[in-house]
């Protein structure tokens, strides 16, 4: 299973949301492959989907259902 999280630089959620996302993995017993990526561009917001800083996707989708269908992305 792949689990992303996408951030901003200086979000102050990332850290902890990054730790709930392994502490939460290792809980369940499942192996995760972690990537953290850190957005500076409006391309690369779009590129990575960033909806709000951060945003936790898992296999490239996602972890909010309402979030799945939105197409603006970007840094604000």
């Amino acid at each position: 299973m792949q689990v992303k999280v996408v951030s901003l630089a200086k979000c102050s959620a990332t850290v902890p949301t990054i730790n709930l996302v392994k502490e939460t993995a290792r809980e369940l017993g499942i192996a995760i492959d972690f990537s953290h990526v850190v957005v500076k561009t409006a391309e690369e917001a779009n590129f990575h989907r960033l909806i709000g800083s951060p945003t936790v996707q898992i296999n490239g989708m996602d972890i909010e259902p309402q979030a799945r269908g939105i197409s603006r992305f970007g840094i604000t």
